[in-house]
């Protein structure tokens, strides 16, 4: 079958893709591929009685689907610059956040209405974070919550289903170049296009580096974040919060001059585990509604780790890591701060004796034999320059779950239009090494469909 444009990928970058061609172009035929389900089928089947951990499902439906890995995330959209992607070197500062701030008002004119967008201008939090050489970033950021962030994606999905065709559990084997257009491959039918958007996200890392070979697309390594996921009652950040929502937090370590920061703030969530490619690592997520929230909050300290020349597998480095902590563990392994910094693994007593009640179920162990002992000094240190504007936070009942990566895929060069070096081939979102979150990812395809539509 042919198309006009076939989009590769149905996360918040291809999502956003589609949407704005229906708006500039609407006589396009367009297509989405997506190697997970729709989001009514997507199910993850760890229920914590029957089903306690992760099966492997053979296609994730928390990292698969319709509305990417973000579907099920907190649904946290910040409006910077700052953080999230560097999009703006490519389209520039007041253009990336104009895109930023289009796609807050279709959230909110497809459900998300009623949820508070904070921002970090002109705290009080500011000063007190740099009196204690900690520095909190600039930000709007739009809370929709987990429970929002789907009905939003389902309100899109009915405006797109009717005049888009999907094809879901459809993954995409490969990509050709033709005389006018390419050729995606699947593993029953080939397509063809004039145009082609790449969406993959982070999950699709490793094909897309395939991709890139195939193609002979230029790429340079990016990097990889290591840490861990700390939950603690939501007393300790409350004051935070209650006013920022998501306070994302940079210290330098004395020892090492190593940043370490704070990542994906859950005030009143829960901790998750999270399947990429086969490894069990862990992240957070918290709602909107109040009948379903919890006592803790939960945020991830990561330490960036950028390679040089040889070494170029970032993300296999990552891997590595996240595969010996699924060794030791048999998935995510869980350790109570005051057992990390005595030198001694938790164990299911300790755990359940500490005045705070996890809400994932993890392995009890030793996060020490997991991590590299810089990455694992550098978080400790920040544990203790948190405890000076947010008391409580070392503690020792304060549960850190380890390990927690973001991977972040090769960055593939493209140009101001996000065009690969082969014309009408565009590479956007997470996939694309630039972006690194919900609302750039999202402000990449807009930019994209913009683009195409003009020509």
């Amino acid at each position: 079958m042919n198309y006009d444009i076939i989009i590769i990928g149905a996360g918040p970058g291809g999502i956003f893709t589609a949407y704005e061609l229906l708006q500039k172009a609407p006589q396009l035929s367009i297509a989405v591929f997506e190697s997970g389900h729709a989001l009514a089928k997507r199910r993850c089947p760890i229920d914590g009685e029957k089903v306690k951990s992760c099966i492997n499902c053979k296609t994730c439906s928390i990292m698969s689907g319709f509305g990417g890995a973000g579907a099920f995330s907190d649904g946290k959209y910040n409006i910077t610059n700052d953080f999230g992607g560097t999009l703006y070197e490519y389209i520039g500062k007041e253009k990336a956040l104009q895109l930023m701030r289009y796609v807050d008002d279709i959230n909110m004119r497809y459900g998300g209405e009623g949820t508070k967008l904070y921002s970090t201008a002109g705290s009080r939090f500011k000063r007190e974070c740099i009196q204690h050489d900690l520095h909190l970033l600039d930000a709007s950021v739009r809370h929709l919550g987990t429970d929002i962030n789907y009905i939003v994606l389902e309100n899109l999905y009915n405006e797109l289903k009717d005049r888009v065709s999907f094809y879901f559990d459809t993954p995409v084997k490969t990509v050709r170049k033709t005389e006018d257009g390419y050729e995606v491959c699947c593993e029953k039918e080939s397509y063809r296009c004039e145009k082609c958007v790449i969406s993959v996200g982070r999950s699709g890392s490793k094909w897309m580096e395939e991709i890139c070979k195939e193609l002979n697309i230029p790429t340079k390594s990016n990097r990889v974040d290591l840490g861990v996921r700390v939950e603690l009652p939501a007393e300790v950040f409350s004051h935070l919060t209650d006013e920022l929502y998501e306070s994302k937090i940079v210290y330098r370590t004395k020892e090492y001059g190593d940043l370490v920061r704070t990542f994906c703030m859950n005030p009143k969530g829960a901790v998750v585990n999270e399947n990429t490619n086969g490894i069990i690592t862990v992240n957070g997520h918290s709602y909107e509604d109040p009948a379903r929230q919890t006592e803790n909050t939960n945020f991830a300290l990561l330490v960036a780790k950028h390679f040089s020349e040889p070494f170029k597998d970032s993300n296999g480095y990552g891997e590595s890591i996240a595969r010996l902590s699924n060794m030791l563990g048999g998935g995510v392994i869980v350790q109570r701060f005051g057992d990390l910094i005595r030198g001694r693994r938790s164990n299911h007593d300790r755990i359940e004796g500490a005045f705070i009640t996890p809400t994932l179920k993890a392995t009890p162990g030793d996060l020490s034999l997991v991590l590299p002992k810089r990455i694992l000094d550098g978080i400790i240190e920040m544990i203790y320059a948190l405890d000076k504007i947010a008391p409580g936070t070392a503690n020792d009942d304060t549960l850190l779950y380890g390990v927690e990566v973001k991977f972040y895929n090769m960055e593939v060069a493209v140009d101001e239009n996000l065009e690969s070096c082969h014309k009408n081939l565009y590479i956007i979102g997470d996939g694309s090494g630039i972006t690194h979150s919900l609302s750039h990812a999202s402000a990449s395809g807009i930019h994209v469909a913009r683009r195409i539509a003009q020509q």
